[in-house]
């Protein structure tokens, strides 16, 4: 486990972002083959899920023929059916199924975004730095407008203050600067009530906002249902979810009209998978949380990837950036999950 620091102030309606807490799995095969996989916490836990992978996991790997990726995510899960479904088993999943895929890649001499799907090579591009809820109103027209200069058709902002009006303002004030031809999101990090939600939308309507995000606690399907039937706003949610079959309930009920599916907190590739085709079957478009480095290649594998959500947070620990082009972010096109990790600097973080 490494701690990477963030590289600016992030901040939302339910914490600050002060530390990434990133666990690193290897998986070597007895052809010579060494595949990486990581997951991450926003600050606490990393050592539980490092608990987990240690004691619990990585013994069920050993001997195992890493080809079957599939069986062997459900003997990993299977032998942690006391603690499933949760948040520091599918972390834990997540490291080790990351590295299965990197391994099948390698053996394969494909990238992931190809051997995922392969769809396409680039996706769209948004920006959440530029709109952090510490951030005044000045400074939330200034990095929306730098997006825009940039070429990247969206930025996400933060909302959550006080009054629903003080949020309003603010949106407003970027959707004046920004015309209205520019995607503009709003999360609000699971703080609101179902009814507090509904008339926060109301409010919001007139901006013709992409989506509303995470309004409620991440458990509330009603709520969300309530919700989605009360706005023409779609409802993105997805990131704090961690079982196909909760992604299951929430399209079913009509309650999700966008889906973000954390690569790590769903327990990895092979279920982050499930999750895009079933919300394709639903006719849903799939804008991943966070990770952008690797989310790039696996919204550009499905036919319904629609974002990549820019919030660079591995620079220190790699060696190249995410390619950007025209707006869009360029799925790496070497053989494995396409991570140039840069391991001198890994081994230099390492706190466990």
């Amino acid at each position: 486990m490494v701690d990477i620091e963030v590289e600016t102030v992030r901040t939302d309606a339910m914490q600050s972002f002060l530390k990434q807490e990133t666990i690193f799995v290897e998986v070597a095969t007895d052809d010579g083959l060494t595949g990486t996989g990581y997951a991450y916490t926003i600050g606490t836990g990393g050592r539980a899920v490092l608990a987990m992978l240690r004691e619990h996991l990585l013994p069920v790997l050993v001997g195992r023929d890493a080809r079957e990726v599939e069986a062997a995510w459900r003997a990993l899960y299977d032998s942690t059916r006391a603690t499933s479904v949760g948040v520091i088993t599918a972390l834990a999943l997540a490291a080790a199924d990351l590295a299965l895929w990197d391994l099948r890649c390698l053996r394969a001499g494909e990238p992931l975004w190809r051997l995922a799907g392969g769809f396409r090579r680039s996706v769209p591009l948004y920006d959440t730095e530029g709109g952090w809820l510490h951030l005044d109103q000045d400074e939330l027209v200034a990095g929306a407008l730098e997006s825009q200069a940039k070429g990247w058709p969206g930025v996400k902002l933060k909302v959550g203050k006080p009054t629903g009006v003080e949020d309003a303002h603010r949106v407003h004030a970027v959707r004046e600067a920004v015309g209205p031809e520019f995607d503009i999101m709003v999360d609000a990090n699971q703080s609101m009530t179902a009814a507090e939600a509904i008339r926060r939308a109301a409010l919001l309507e007139p901006y013709d906002l992409a989506w509303f995000e995470e309004p409620l606690p991440a458990e509330d399907v009603a709520g969300h249902e309530r919700l989605a039937a009360a706005t023409p706003i779609p409802i993105a949610v997805g990131e704090s979810m961690y079982s196909v079959g909760h992604f299951r309930e929430y399209l079913q009920r009509g309650a999700a009209g966008i889906v973000q599916v954390d690569v790590s907190r769903i327990g990895g590739i092979t279920p982050w998978l499930k999750v895009a085709h079933l919300a394709e079957a639903f006719n849903v478009v799939v804008c991943p949380h966070f990770l952008m480095e690797i989310h790039v290649s696996l919204v550009a594998a499905v036919p319904n990837g629609r974002y990549v959500e820019h919030i660079p947070q591995l620079r220190a620990v790699t060696t190249e950036q995410l390619a950007i082009v025209d707006g869009h972010a360029v799925a790496p096109d070497r053989p494995g999950l396409g991570i140039a990790w840069d391991r001198d600097q890994i081994d230099a973080r390492r706190v466990a």
